[in-house]
């Protein structure tokens, strides 16, 4: 038989049973489509921590505590052995040459929130920081202005707030500049005066920006219990500092290393990381979860793959008499072979072109936004994934429509023949 005539007979014996057909290419539909969506969602999560990190700054050494976390409840903290003193020293030009700013802070990552001319709004953290973040972070403000060293050394009740929650409580930055809002966030309320509010930045930030607010660590460290030892230090969550040489930060990272080593009577409870290491180790967890979700959805396409298996078992079993007939007129076990494998082959096709648009739409749709959880989900649809999952599912349809194809093949024609 012709290539022609096997596809023709293909169309008809499938179009027997629609119902039936039409379930098994849904299968393959589901699987391809959830596939595509799945690792869409792997791919814009990477990107997002890409992005994230590089809205940190430039040129920039992380340094953080080793420990663990602490607290419980609403408000949950990481035990630090960092202190603002520990800063202090970094800044020392003379030792280190090449560090162009040091900003000793915390970050509170919990929705903090505020009111103020008569509206409330959600903060979605609370940094506190000093005068050189800014620079350090390459941030500025739009209007107003940021924390100086007199904010610092009187322990003023100062705030910048991010343009987003400035626009939700004030319309507008100007209006914001000077009126005083509420904070509230755990058992812990304070009333602060807004000084500056931050530029919008909207795409070029890490998404949250706008929504943070800003306070002096001074007065964080004075007016939040948590935010001191038990002996009284100054600690601090983590210190970010600037290198103005790119060329000089492996040096610098090692210096760094060194000085908190003695400081911390030689004892390593601090990492000092570059963005290259941060970024490194996060998109390393973002593949992993990428690679595992296209797993899971993967699961769908071999369901479905044993959709089409099972499909073609029966349809071999209905066809048995109409088998033996065609060998009886001269069809070769090859043409039986082929008949039912592009029966498999059109099941497959049908359901990854299916698969493909309707991933990359459940994609599209998906795309910004936040199901309920407060942070917009991204979405990215790559080549790769469509094409990876099409070519698994057109894999798979062959490989579980082989044994039926091959068993429809080895019918003996007489026994076909007899069979009801």
């Amino acid at each position: 038989m012709i290539a022609i005539d096997l596809i023709q007979t293909a169309f008809v014996a499938l179009s027997t049973n629609k119902l039936r057909t039409g379930l098994t290419v849904l299968g393959i539909v589901i699987g391809v489509g959830a596939v595509i969506a799945l690792m869409a969602a792997g791919q814009g999560a990477e990107q997002g921590v890409t992005k994230e990190v590089r809205g940190l700054g430039s040129n920039l050494l992380v340094i953080e505590p080793t420990q663990t976390e602490q607290g419980g409840g609403p408000i949950r903290m990481t035990a630090s052995t960092l202190t603002s003193q520990d800063a202090a020293a970094i800044k020392d030009t003379e030792s280190f040459p090449y560090v162009g700013g040091v900003v000793a802070q915390y970050s509170l990552d919990l929705e903090t929130q505020l009111v103020g001319n008569g509206r409330n709004t959600t903060a979605s953290a609370l940094i506190a920081t000093q005068p050189d973040f800014e620079y350090v972070r390459s941030y500025n403000v739009a209007v107003g202005r940021f924390f100086t060293d007199e904010d610092m050394s009187r322990k003023k009740t100062n705030v910048v707030l991010g343009a987003k929650v400035a626009e939700d409580l004030f319309d507008t930055p100007e209006d914001a500049v000077g009126k005083s809002v509420r904070l509230s966030f755990g058992p812990f309320s304070l009333s602060l005066t807004v000084i500056g509010v931050m530029e919008e930045r909207g795409a070029s930030g890490s998404g949250t920006d706008d929504t943070q607010i800003y306070s002096p660590l001074t007065t964080f460290l004075a007016r939040v219990p948590f935010g001191r030892s038990a002996t009284g230090a100054s600690n601090v969550q983590e210190i970010i500092v600037k290198v103005t040489e790119s060329s000089k930060l492996t040096q610098t990272q090692q210096d760094i290393e060194q000085l908190l080593y003695e400081r911390h009577d030689s004892t390593e409870d601090f990492t000092v990381k570059t963005q290259s290491d941060l970024l490194s180790t996060a998109n390393k967890v973002s593949r992993t979860m990428t690679i595992l979700l296209g797993a899971i959805a993967g699961i769908s396409l071999v369901v479905g793959g044993i959709g089409i298996m099972n499909i073609m078992l029966v349809s071999v079993t209905e066809r048995t008499r109409e088998i033996g007939i065609r060998k009886a007129v001269g069809a070769s076990a090859g043409d039986i072979l082929m008949q039912f494998i592009i029966e498999a082959i059109i099941v497959t096709l049908a359901g990854g072109v299916i698969g493909v648009i309707a991933g990359v739409a459940a994609a599209r749709v998906a795309n910004g936004q936040d199901f309920g959880t407060g942070s917009p989900v991204a979405t990215v649809v790559t080549p790769v994934s469509i094409f990876a999952a099409f070519g698994v599912s057109v894999l798979i349809g062959l490989f579980f429509g082989i044994y039926p194809a091959f068993r429809a093949s080895r019918l003996d024609p007489i026994e076909a023949l007899r069979a009801e």
